[in-house]
C-alpha cells in the first residue's frame, strides 16, 4: 500500500499563507497538492516551486491575474476525480 497523501488546499487568501508554511512540515516528494478557490492565488509562491505533482482546477486558474506557473498542471473536473480515486489518504486544509 502506497503511503502518498492528496493535499487539498482550500483555504481564503487570508489563511494560504500559514496553510502552505503547515504544508512545507508535512509534504514528502510522492504527495500531491491541488490548489483549490482563493489559494490558487499563492500558485507563484516560492515554497511551490519544489513540489512536485502539483495542481490547479482548470475553473479555478481563471481568477490568476497572470499566466499558471509550469512547474502546475492544469486539470479538470474529471481528471479531479480520478486524481482523488488513486489516493487512500486526503488532507483538506483549510
Amino acid at each position: 500500500m502506497s503511503d502518498k497523501t492528496l493535499y487539498l488546499i482550500q483555504s481564503c487568501f487570508s489563511q494560504t499563507d500559514r496553510i502552505l508554511t503547515q504544508l512545507d512540515q508535512m509534504y514528502s516528494p510522492h504527495d500531491h497538492i491541488i490548489l483549490m478557490g482563493d489559494a490558487v492565488l499563492y500558485a507563484h509562491d516560492d515554497r511551490l516551486e519544489q513540489k512536485r505533482n502539483l495542481y490547479i482546477l482548470e475553473n479555478d486558474a481563471e481568477i490568476l491575474p497572470e499566466k499558471c506557473p509550469n512547474h502546475i498542471q492544469l486539470i479538470n473536473y474529471a481528471q479531479f476525480a480520478e486524481l482523488v480515486l488513486d489516493f487512500t489518504r486526503c488532507v483538506s486544509l483549510k
